[in-house]
């Protein structure tokens, strides 16, 4: 038997291998591929080992050796009836031969990560880990929890972790213990400047300086200030217009009052004054931070 385990998803990729592990009565023989050489392909899938009629052989990376991928797949057919081939590659070539081969022969299981569009999927995944682990969430702490920690599941896996070993976990708790993912903090912050929470701003800044990348925080406040202009040049709903721009409609939702308020003239003078920012950010010597912080005074001012 082959499967193939594969997909940017490695949280599921994991578990899926993990499941396969328990599943098999005895010790499994877990290589990387990337040093596999040609010459111990017999001994791992031509046949039994004394005293292990049936053997879990899982090769980590096969698709980064190429001279033996592209190879691979005149030896698929040769597999043992005695050995389960569990192939793991986060993004092997489609392209090739031996995937193409794969395709025909293997179980092909594909895990494809969550995107902006797939919080109910993320919430509903929440709400079943939450009550296997036994935490206490209802479905108000569980919105909470995604939109706080985003929809990547190895990071919700870690929140619930934490969260499992409290007696009661509440809204303050999360908010407490769960450390907010990078987007929280770039709307947060964005959302500051547009209220004209001056201090409140300045505080963030100080604080974000301490962990965050400059430029790639840059760039995510920027798609905010983007999105805003599509709101207040635009004659679409939030919803809608999510669609088009490939973007969390909840985001947009929550951007949408400021867009109305500002009108279509003063988002152009937001989105200005990140184009004016990036200008200065790529032909200065000028700390990028400084520019973040101009860019975002200019908004506040708007207020």
């Amino acid at each position: 038997m082959i499967t193939l385990l594969t997909g940017e998803n490695t949280f599921e990729v994991s578990r899926a291998m993990k499941r396969l592990i328990s599943r098999f009565d005895g010790a499994p023989e877990i290589i990387d591929g990337v040093e596999l050489e040609l010459r111990q392909l017999p001994d791992l899938l031509m046949g039994a080992m004394l005293f292990a009629p049936n053997r879990l052989v899982i090769i980590k990376r096969l698709a980064d050796n190429k001279a033996l991928w592209e190879g691979l797949d005149n030896w698929l057919p040769r597999v043992s009836e005695d050995v389960h081939l569990v192939l793991v590659d986060e993004k092997p070539d489609k392209r090739t031969r031996t995937y193409k081969a794969l395709q025909k022969l293997a179980d092909v299981r594909e895990y494809k990560p969550w995107g902006e569009r797939d919080t109910l999927q993320a919430e509903k995944w929440v709400k079943e880990e939450a009550a296997a682990l036994n935490i206490g969430l209802d479905a108000r702490m569980i919105k909470q929890l995604v939109e706080r920690v985003g929809n990547d599941q190895w990071l919700l896996f870690q929140a619930l972790q934490k969260l499992r070993f409290l007696e009661t976990v509440t809204p303050q708790v999360i908010e407490d213990i769960i450390e907010a993912n990078p987007a929280e903090n770039v709307f947060n912050l964005f959302d500051t400047a547009l209220r004209g929470d001056l201090k409140k701003l300045a505080d963030m800044i100080e604080t974000l300086r301490l962990g965050e990348d400059p430029y790639r925080l840059f760039g995510l406040v920027s798609s905010q200030a983007f999105q805003l202009l599509a709101l207040g040049l635009g004659d679409k709903p939030s919803t809608e217009l999510a669609k088009d721009l490939v973007a969390h409609p909840f985001a947009l939702s929550k951007l949408a009052p400021h867009a109305k308020k500002l009108g279509p003239a003063g988002t152009k003078k937001v989105f200005a004054a990140f184009v004016e920012a990036d200008a200065a950010m790529k032909t200065s010597a000028i700390d990028p931070w400084l520019s973040i912080e101009r860019a975002l005074m200019k908004v506040a001012a708007l207020k």
